[in-house]
């Protein structure tokens, strides 16, 4: 019986059609995200009044892995040749911005999809040109040529037009220069253009764009603006929504890289939970257009971010959530208290957390030090009661998750490098 019901199973199987391609693709790229940090968020987020750890929406759309190595004398890649892996299909060297080593440029998916007349789109929680964003609209040997990149954002072009049809993010600094104007150039093809949180709030068409920031955002923990890659998410697929041949927007939670870089827990926790609000308008959205494809990978881990440190059996998430900001904003606060008891009440208002005598008198000798050996300080303290590890300030080689949602979901699952989810994709855009 079993064996008939198997062979039957396989003959449906065979006589399904092919899925049709997805008219949009939202690619979500969680810049930094190793698993750790996905398996950090979900006890983080615990309901502790529960026995069972309840699955976060990472969980439930987790269906792979993926290699990260970059085309270079190390496994470890940047944040440049593995956006460019995830635009192009090609692995390049560190540093690369969709350029291959001879400097000759790699077609990304954008480009494919704006020559297929669909609309096109990034979001980011970083300057726009920052390397993830920038690999999937510019070429350029150097992710650094923050200002050259700008420039291509406009003179690249597909068929008379800029490669992207929205814009959202910051870097104002590049793209208002002395030497050139670029948002008044933008402004000039039809482009709307916001430069506050109200103004991106009346975008109602496109094409347009949003530079909120000189460069990059605030920290999420520290930013006055709630949530901010909900917002932007929510703006752009409500503009890209109209799109008569579908759209294909590429959306980075940034910053969860830059705190990883910092070593700083809190704020990573912060940065992921915008993300993880971000997935969730993203999969709402699959939900009512079930026409779309959702993907979300990260480009690579950021600092070896390990649950549980100093031998002992345990990660006090607790001590993690008490925090209100991150460490760096903290450091900026105590910093001009010079009463060691006045410091060490602030402390207590930014995190609730006591400290001996001891620990008291490190933050007092660690202030004298500057305001880079005092964050240190700060975010290290929290980290010792926390329980939690960190094995460095730059990336490493661990595979990242892989999460899809949608009819086509069951392509990215498995074992695969991220020029495998790249060419998946660009695939299904071709079609």
């Amino acid at each position: 019986m079993l064996k008939k019901t198997a062979l039957m199973v396989c003959a449906a199987l065979a006589a399904a059609p092919a899925l049709a391609a997805p008219k949009n693709i939202i690619y979500m790229i969680g810049d930094g995200m190793g698993p750790a940090y996905l398996a950090a968020y979900r006890y983080y987020m615990d309901d502790p009044a529960t026995k069972t750890v309840e699955r976060t929406i990472f969980d439930e759309l987790w269906v792979g892995v993926a290699t990260t190595y970059p085309d270079d004398d190390t496994v470890v890649t940047d944040s440049a040749a593995a956006a460019t892996a995830l635009a192009t299909t090609h692995k390049t060297y560190n540093g690369a911005i969709s350029v291959d080593h001879q400097h000759h440029n790699l077609t990304t998916m954008l480009e494919i999809a704006k020559a297929k007349g669909k609309t096109t789109g990034v979001v980011a929680t970083a300057q726009i040109n920052h390397a993830t964003p920038a690999s999937f609209i510019a070429h350029d040997p150097a992710r650094r040529n923050y200002d050259a990149i700008a420039d291509d954002f406009f003179d690249n072009r597909v068929h008379g037009k800029p490669v992207a049809d929205l814009m959202l993010g910051g870097g104002t600094q590049y793209f208002i220069r002395k030497d050139r104007n670029l948002v008044e150039q933008f402004k000039s093809e039809g482009y709307q253009y916001a430069d506050n949180w109200d103004g991106l709030r009346q975008l109602n068409k496109l094409p347009a764009m949003a530079l909120l920031a000189p460069e990059g955002f605030v920290s999420t923990i520290d930013n006055p603006e709630p949530a901010p890659l909900k917002q932007m998410t929510e703006k752009a697929l409500q503009l890209m929504s109209g799109s008569e041949k579908g759209f294909v927007v590429m959306i980075e939670g940034s910053q969860i890289d830059w705190c990883g870089h910092a070593n700083d827990v809190a704020c990573a926790m912060a940065e992921m939970r915008d993300f993880a609000e971000s997935i969730k308008v993203a999969k709402a959205y699959v939900d009512s257009h079930p026409d779309t494809l959702l993907v979300i990978t990260a480009d690579h881990e950021t600092g070896g971010l390990s649950l549980g440190a100093n031998g002992q059996y345990a990660w006090k998430r607790d001590v993690i959530k008490k925090v209100k900001n991150s460490g760096d904003y903290i450091a900026d606060q105590l910093l001009p208290l010079k009463d060691a008891a006045t410091l060490y009440q602030a402390w207590l208002s930014f995190t609730s957390l006591p400290l001996s005598a001891e620990e008291q008198q490190l933050l007092v000798n660690a202030r004298a030090e500057g305001q880079k050996t005092l964050a240190k300080a700060v975010k290290q303290r929290i980290d010792h009661h926390s329980l939690t590890g960190w094995t460095s300030g730059a990336h490493t080689a661990i595979d990242v998750p892989v999460l899809a949602y949608g009819a086509d979901k069951a392509a990215f699952a498995g074992f695969q490098d991220n020029t495998d989810i790249a060419a998946k994709l660009i695939e299904f855009i071709q079609k």
